[in-house]
């Protein structure tokens, strides 16, 4: 099973499309939050097209989202589907995941609701900034934002049985490896 991970897209059309593009091969795409909204202390993200965007992200029936502080009831009317949850925990392939926007609490706390629910990977956005590490025998991922990334390189990651990638959206080439 692929897994594509995207966050932090903020209704930024063009970077969401290359992002897509990029996981289209993936059975699965976890969507960590913030979808169509950029919140009030970021500038607008470059093409910004919250409207255009909903009509594809419905369209999807392959993405598993989770709630960003950002997000919001009107955002999961128009994208129609599930924009409730804070985290959710799932079995995709050979992995036990943990995803979580990432905003509520620490990566301490994050790493023992994983241990505890078992997870192997746990996953979250917010930030803005790549991470891909090992802490515990938990897998740390966060792939960054397409639209508003605070470490200058637009991203998203693919996870695979045996690897996870971290990949640059405008060079469309791998930063960042973790082997399973």
């Amino acid at each position: 099973m692929k897994i594509g991970v995207i966050s932090d897209t903020h209704g930024s059309l063009k970077n969401t499309e290359k992002a897509l593009d990029i996981l289209k091969d993936c059975d699965t795409i976890l969507h960590l939050g913030d979808v169509l909204y950029h919140g009030p202390r970021n500038a607008l993200p470059e093409d910004y097209n919250p409207k255009d965007l909903a009509v594809i992200l419905k369209s999807m029936d392959n993405v598993i989202y989770t709630r960003g502080n950002c997000d919001s009831d009107v955002d999961q009317m128009v994208i129609e589907h599930d924009l409730t949850q804070k985290h959710r925990i799932m079995n995709l392939g050979s992995h036990r995941i943990l995803t979580i926007h990432g905003y509520e609490e620490d990566e301490d706390k994050r790493i023992r609701i994983a241990k505890a629910n078992k997870c192997d990977i746990v996953i979250t956005g917010h930030t803005h900034v790549k991470v891909l590490d090992k802490e515990d025998d938990v897998i740390l991922l966060n792939p960054g934002s397409t639209s508003i990334p605070k470490d200058g390189v637009k991203s998203v990651a693919i996870i695979d049985e045996d690897e996870i990638q971290l990949v640059d959206l405008d060079k469309r080439e791998v930063v960042s490896t973790l082997k399973i």
